[in-house]
């Protein structure tokens, strides 16, 4: 019996085979229907203990993953774009990839992800909390007790709430201390610190600081948003003034509190000046334009733009600025945006206004591991107020700033490469 027209047979229908359906391509440019839900689906098939393939620059930062049972149910359920293609086809794409500004970062293992908040608070007073509830992405919530417990090293990815490190309960005295959430807060707080040993709430957060600073340097990946993003740097400054008036913790803040800030201590930002007036709703100067200055340009004006990195020699500013469009609708924060000159040197600037002052996106490195920090509150509601009710995700499934948060999340995964310049 000739068995070779058997075998020709047999590789034809195995050709065949390959040929047809071998990955499925998650589109993230604009034919993709859900942009947010897609990074669920990411995340879900890396606990799948499946690899995936981001596809930088390619197609808005697309996913391409073997075609194996059950995904494609998945992405049908969750009304995610996706196509189906061959092995010529995943030539093709690759061939595109080698030729133009994009590469083929291998994500590996779905990141455990913690977000700092405080008991109290519900999922929709935080964007990032929105962002991971509607993108169906497990995270667990801590605060102060477990970061200084050392629970953070169970952990790959923290966010910080908006939180204020620097025990001034968010500077919000002036316009809300009679209002019972504000007392509940500092109740809240000032209970925590007894408990954890601390005889003001300010020394406490300033260790709370520096354990999450401690997170990074032992390889952990922090991102931040709005005030959580200044407010840190400011604690780690004034780890040995007291900057916190007596309306906050019974005694007067250091009237030379500014000239005794140890700036080496920060991750971002450098040279700034604290303004220590307690009924004013600011910080310090790092935040730009200024809380109490009414210089917003408003939402139909506002924008900042996303730097195009080398996707080949800078891997890491790639992934973070993924996204279908390369100008990004700004929107307010009590931090709205960093001010230029008070960035750190050595800190990597990925999004900003154009021929200003203001930058709205930047990520660093500390010891092993790295930060991010993005300005503003909610990048679907332009101008958050206390109490506004929560932005509806399904409503904004294509958001540009959501995505920005959500590449965060999966960035841990990524096979490490090093940077070239």
């Amino acid at each position: 019996m000739n068995r070779k027209p058997i075998m020709a047979l047999f590789l034809c229908l195995f050709l065949a085979t390959s040929l047809s359906a071998q990955k499925i391509i998650i589109p993230m440019d604009q034919v993709q229907s859900d942009h947010l839900k897609a990074y669920g689906i990411v995340y879900w098939t890396l606990k799948q203990g499946v690899n995936v393939e981001w596809l930088l620059n390619y197609r808005g930062g697309a996913f391409m993953l073997d075609n194996y049972p059950g995904i494609v149910k998945e992405l049908r359920l969750r009304g995610v774009s996706f196509e189906e293609v061959g092995a010529a086809q995943v030539l093709q794409v690759y061939a595109v990839i080698e030729e133009n500004n994009m590469d083929v970062v291998l994500l590996e293992k779905a990141a455990k992800i913690a977000v700092y908040s405080p008991p109290g608070k519900q999922p929709w007073d935080d964007a990032v909390t929105l962002a991971l509830t509607y993108a169906e992405i497990d995270y667990d919530v801590l605060w102060d007790e477990e970061v200084l417990t050392q629970k953070l090293t169970d952990y790959d990815w923290l966010h910080l709430h908006h939180e204020d490190f620097t025990g001034q309960y968010g500077k919000f005295y002036a316009s809300y201390h009679n209002q019972a959430w504000y007392q509940n807060e500092v109740a809240e707080n000032e209970a925590m610190a007894r408990k954890l040993g601390f005889g003001k709430v300010a020394e406490e957060k300033k260790a709370v600081a520096r354990a999450i600073k401690k997170f990074i340097n032992g390889g952990g990946f922090l991102f931040a948003m709005c005030s959580a993003t200044d407010a840190l740097d400011i604690a780690l400054a004034a780890e040995n003034v007291d900057i916190a008036a007596n309306i906050y913790d019974g005694d007067p803040a250091d009237s030379h509190a500014n000239e005794k800030l140890d700036y080496g201590q920060c991750l971002a930002f450098e040279n700034f000046k604290l303004y220590l007036d307690p009924m004013l709703y600011e910080y310090s100067d790092i935040d730009f334009p200024p809380s109490f200055q009414a210089v917003a340009p408003g939402a139909e004006a506002d924008y900042f733009t996303l730097f195009e990195f080398s996707a080949k020699w800078d891997p890491v500013p790639t992934m973070l600025t993924q996204d279908h469009v390369g100008v990004v609708k700004g929107f307010m924060g009590q931090t709205t945006g960093f001010r230029r000159a008070l960035v750190k040197k050595s800190i990597l600037i990925m999004g900003e206004v154009i021929g200003g002052e203001q930058v709205r996106y930047i990520h660093g490195n500390h010891g092993k591991g790295t930060f991010t920090f993005l300005a503003g509150h909610d990048p679907e509601d332009y101008q958050h107020f206390v109490g506004d009710p929560p932005t509806r995700l399904e409503l904004h499934k294509n958001s540009p700033g959501y995505r920005l948060i959500l590449n965060n999340v999966l960035f841990p995964s990524a096979r490490k490469k090093e940077r070239k310049t």
